[in-house]
């Protein structure tokens, strides 16, 4: 043990001898043992761009089959400008702080996300404290439990 072992580190890593290969270049010309055709023989499918080896063949393409996305009936209609609101209990309430119930509050609480659609009361559960909705969508029944419970609404 004479000899002193360096430490292994980022500046003397190397590969296992034999381990690294070059990658195959095909199509780079007569000298290359792999020019012309690339490897792929002459016409035929095989041949073709975008189908078969790897990369796989086009998508949905079912070997001549009717593909799925066309076998199965269309049925119905999405509306692009439709409104999703993000529904709050009345019993989440409690996690504000404060009386007022605005947008920023609910933001502020967690109760509901930035850009998931506006914010609507619902009259699930009970109020525990006189709120003050600011800006926020009410449904009737949360309108009327607010209301008996000394708050108000301001559209």
């Amino acid at each position: 043990m004479s000899e002193t072992q360096e430490k292994l580190g980022l500046h003397n890593l190397v590969p296992a001898p034999g381990s690294h290969r070059n990658r195959k270049r095909i199509g780079r010309g007569p000298g290359s043992g792999t020019g012309k055709t690339a490897g792929k023989g002459h016409k035929g499918q095989k041949a073709r761009a975008g189908h078969h080896g790897p990369g796989g063949g086009k998508p949905h393409f079912e070997g001549g089959q009717m593909p799925l996305t066309r076998r199965i009936p269309k049925r119905g209609f999405t509306n692009p400008f439709s409104i999703v609101n993000q529904i709050v209990r009345l019993d989440e309430l409690t996690k504000i702080t404060g009386t007022e119930v605005t947008t920023e509050t609910l933001l502020a609480a967690g109760l509901v996300n930035v850009n998931k659609g506006p914010a609507k009361l619902l009259g699930n559960g009970e109020v525990t404290g006189a709120f003050t909705v600011r800006g926020v969508k009410v449904s009737a029944s949360a309108k009327a439990k607010i209301e008996a419970a000394g708050g108000r609404i301001e559209e």
